[in-house]
């Protein structure tokens, strides 16, 4: 019997694997994060297999590491997203298309503009991932040199994504009526000037490109700490999150989904898809032994480079076989600090070992045959942990291939995924709103 829900499944590609050993795995493409005949290789197997989404995280600097840990990682340089998606909108008609926008390190007009020239490229397949960049290098590449504070950031994204929308909404829908024989191409009383005055931002408007497709292109955030939790509920359509099982999982999910219902926003209107690590093997010991075999290549400098990401400080200070010390609070992101702490004291790990672990993606994985990743997606879905996932492959292309070509026809099997797209539109796809025009009433 058919599911009553399914599942949303986008795949994480900014790097098109998060793993550091992946560019060394046997029969991996070493250049896949930068090769764009591959990337469309990729897109098109995850358009065959009927994915929701191609997702392109960003960042605005590299890395903070070691020469030794930079000399090793695969994951410092790539293409600049909206470049590579428009492209990729090209050679695809169904996948979405979802790309990470800064709110502390770009303008609300440049983003507003890109996005919407995305939409209207790929005929509504765009999707904005909201971000207020954790990284305080990134301040440094922007002429400044202190990265804001983390609250300020938030209440930065808030005013931003007002103004974000609004410029989206300057025209009507029907405003460009390209009447030849009259000469009249454009109505102006179905233009919006918006005129925006705030705490962070001056923007006056109108955007100078028509209203997107889709109205706006779909809204996803990645914040997990409590700012970052309430910009969700007030602002996001889908959320790409980090939770190490389900327990957290579903503690996540009730308290988001919650938040939205307390400011009247319907609940199913947004879809969270927690970044989940799948390895894939034609028995478990195969799958096991194919992600021993990933973790053994990853040297202990990318390792605790990785760490020093996830906790804001330099962890090559620390004694490698001793318990991690208490970390103070930084301005860098909360949430992967706090999940660092976490898992160190409760498996009392010493760092060398929190190192590793993270080092390989410490974060929500999945290791088994098909049917058992099957079923652990089955038990998030039914027990409302997650309305999907976005899926982070442990190298290319094999790691790709094996989720499409084994797991995804368990899932249709099982009535929870789809065999074709629901619609043209990402928005339709994912089952949301096309939103109103808040200042013209016919959109």
């Amino acid at each position: 019997m058919a599911a009553t829900r399914q599942l949303r499944l986008g795949a994480f590609m900014r790097p098109t694997s998060l793993h550091p050993g992946a560019w060394r795995f046997p029969g991996a493409w070493p250049d896949s994060n930068f090769n764009f005949v591959r990337m469309k290789s990729l897109i098109r197997r995850l358009e065959a297999a009927k994915f929701d989404a191609f997702f392109m995280a960003d960042h605005m600097a590299v890395l903070n590491m070691s020469v030794d840990a930079l000399k090793r990682s695969h994951t410092t340089t790539s293409f600049e997203p909206f470049t590579l998606l428009s492209a990729l909108s090209q050679c695809t008609d169904h996948i979405g298309l979802v790309a990470t926008g800064s709110t502390t390190y770009d303008a609300p007009w440049h983003i507003a503009r890109r996005f919407a020239s995305l939409d209207h490229i790929s005929n509504g397949r765009s999707g904005w991932n909201i971000v207020t960049t954790s990284n305080p290098d990134a301040a440094l590449n922007f002429g400044m040199d202190e990265h804001m504070e983390h609250g300020d950031r938030y209440r930065r994204a808030r005013e931003f994504y007002e103004v974000v929308t609004g410029l989206w909404d300057s025209w009507a829908d029907d405003a460009f009526v390209r009447d030849v024989d009259n000469g009249v191409y454009v109505d102006p009383e179905k233009m919006h000037v918006l005129g925006h005055k705030g705490e962070y931002l001056s923007v006056k408007g109108p955007l100078n490109i028509a209203r997107p497709v889709q109205g706006w292109p779909v809204i996803v955030q990645a914040g997990a700490s409590e700012p970052g939790r309430q910009l969700a509920a007030e602002t996001a359509e889908a959320v790409f999150t980090a939770q190490s099982n389900l327990e957290v999982g579903r503690a996540f999910y009730a308290d988001v989904k919650g938040r939205m219902k307390k400011i009247g926003r319907n609940p199913d209107h947004m879809k969270i898809l927690p970044g989940c690590f799948v390895v894939v093997g034609d028995t478990m010991e195969k799958a096991k032994a194919k992600r021993a075999k990933l973790d053994s290549l990853v040297d202990y400098a990318n390792a605790i480079g990785q760490l020093s990401i996830n906790l804001g400080v330099d962890a090559r200070t620390f004694d490698p076989d001793g318990p991690l010390p208490e970390i103070p609070e930084t301005n860098a992101g909360k949430s992967g600090r706090e999940r660092a702490i976490a898992l160190a004291r409760r498996e009392n790990l010493t760092v060398r070992q929190l190192a590793q672990r993270l080092g390989g993606h410490g974060g929500l994985g999945m290791t088994g045959t098909p049917k058992s990743i099957a079923d652990e997606m089955q038990e998030w879905l039914e027990k409302e942990g997650s309305d999907g996932f976005t899926v982070q492959f442990p190298y290319m292309p094999g790691g790709l291939e094996d989720f499409c070509d084994k797991v995804v026809p368990e899932l249709q099997a099982r009535g929870l995924f789809r065999r074709e797209y629901e619609g043209k539109t990402l928005r339709e796809n994912l089952g949301l709103p096309r939103p109103e025009n808040r200042f013209f009433a016919k959109g």
